[in-house]
């Protein structure tokens, strides 16, 4: 029996081979490939480092080529490529096999469909559980698929460094932690086409994590990296998680910058080249963001997060860029996909075209307190996001809204508290205009919601 906590709002992810194991993921694939009705067509397969990858990808081969679909299998990448894979061979479907920033005993599926358009839960992924669960599925074709190999890493490197312009750019050193994922394949051919020095940290492919865990989102993940950047004088660093979807940098006095203010330093490249552009940002990201986009020409739409979410309404909007606190950084020009490299690229190329550092880049820009992501444990998430509400309701000028949980706004102050997809957590961002203000209004909500 499948367990159906595996299906997430996003992708497919449980513990190898507890909850995922190679009968599941091989009726994955089988059902992947009916419902998007591929047989015939051709899948574009990837998977990233981990110690089950290799398994758990013949596995999903398995599942594709009984449906009577071909596979297309291009190893060791990390996800940004696989997508680019599907988009530029406009191939009508693809799978990673990838638990991104998990502990090394997940392992789960990224699944997209033509266009590299990402399933979600709401939009294919809960489908393919339903018609498991029910286990009316067609019978197996009178023909297998075929199974094709090719390494797309040279033209993934080609497509990353169109998004730049190498010419005059200053000599930089970039210190780059992989976390031995799949950022330590991808990089040194895209470095090979850069006038930049790079110090690669733990580049060697090792699904063990035997430096540390591949989540940059945690602050002792990024120590080591911290130090290595003062060390060699660098004038940033960057750290990817497991697929190399993701990044979080830190600059040269080994701080590291919120996903949101790096968000805006990568709009803010963008909107030199495209002036007038919509940029997308979740709503849980700093204000500083979209008052950059503004002042810098450009039109900022707000949303909720979640790459279901964002890539829709970029492609609505004909964004050119979309941007998350997570460290998730949307490209039109990549299929409306989040890459963690061509963001490093693109800050790169801002920075290499100035003579000041990366701390003095990002003072202009931001002129807020943030409190950073504070997570609570609450069982019941809705009656105390309630209660939350009823509070400060009572207040003069509160503004409210819920695009995505709970936001009050108060014009010199605001927070937003909204409930994990996955846990029985609240999670809590505040942001104001001095460390007083952020301090009281943010030990106020949290004695509300831990009450």
């Amino acid at each position: 029996m499948i367990n159906e906590s595996i299906f997430k709002a996003y992708d497919i992810r449980g513990i190898f081979p507890d909850t995922l194991n190679e009968d599941v993921v091989q009726k994955i694939g089988y059902t992947y490939a009916n419902y998007l009705r591929l047989s015939g067509s051709r899948v574009v397969v990837g998977r990233d480092m981990r110690l089950s990858g290799e398994a758990l990808e013949e596995a999903f081969i398995r599942g594709v080529t009984e449906a009577g679909a071909d596979v297309l299998d291009i190893g060791l990448v990390s996800t940004d490529a696989l997508y680019f894979a599907v988009g530029h061979l406009e191939e009508p479907g693809g799978a990673m096999i990838t638990a991104s920033h998990n502990p090394k005993e997940y392992n789960g599926l990224k699944l997209c469909r033509e266009d590299a358009i990402a399933l979600s839960g709401e939009e294919g992924i809960f489908q393919i559980r339903d018609l498991i669960l029910s286990g009316e599925l067609p019978k197996a074709h009178d023909y297998s698929g075929s199974v094709e190999e090719d390494d797309i890493t040279a033209e993934y490197a080609k497509h990353c460094l169109n998004f730049i312009n190498t010419e005059g750019l200053r000599s930089l050193k970039i210190v780059v932690d992989a976390g031995n994922g799949m950022a330590g394949k991808m990089l040194p051919p895209i470095f090979e086409g850069l006038p930049f020095e790079y110090v690669p940290m733990y580049f060697e492919l090792d699904g063990s994590f035997p430096n540390h865990p591949p989540n940059p989102i945690e602050p002792e993940n990024m120590e080591e990296l911290q130090q290595r950047v003062i060390a060699e004088g660098a004038d940033f660093g960057a750290a990817f998680d497991g697929d190399a979807d993701r990044i979080f940098v830190v600059d040269e006095k080994g701080v590291t910058i919120s996903g949101d203010l790096l968000a805006a330093l990568v709009a803010k490249n963008v909107l030199e080249k495209e002036p007038g552009a919509a940029i997308i940002y979740s709503a849980v990201c700093s204000r500083a963001l979209p008052e950059l986009v503004r002042s810098e020409g450009g039109r900022p739409i707000r949303t909720k997060a979640g790459h279901s979410i964002i890539k829709p309404q970029m492609r609505s909007n004909n964004a050119a860029f979309g941007g998350e606190h997570s460290g998730h950084f949307y490209f039109r020009d990549n299929y409306f996909a989040d890459s963690g490299i061509i963001a490093m690229l693109t800050v790169a190329e801002l920075l290499g075209r100035q003579q000041d550092p990366l701390s003095e880049l990002l003072a202009p820009i931001d002129h807020y307190i943030r409190s950073g992501e504070i997570n609570s444990e609450v069982e019941d998430q809705t009656t105390a996001l309630e209660k939350v509400e009823e509070h400060y309701a009572k207040r003069d000028s509160a503004k409210i809204d819920h695009l995505d949980g709970l936001t009050v706004d108060f014009g010199d102050w605001w927070f937003n508290l909204r409930p994990s997809n996955t846990e029985p957590l609240l999670r809590l961002n505040i942001e104001a205009g001095d460390h007083a203000t952020m301090k009281r209004e943010r030990d106020e909500i949290l004695k509300l919601v831990r009450g």
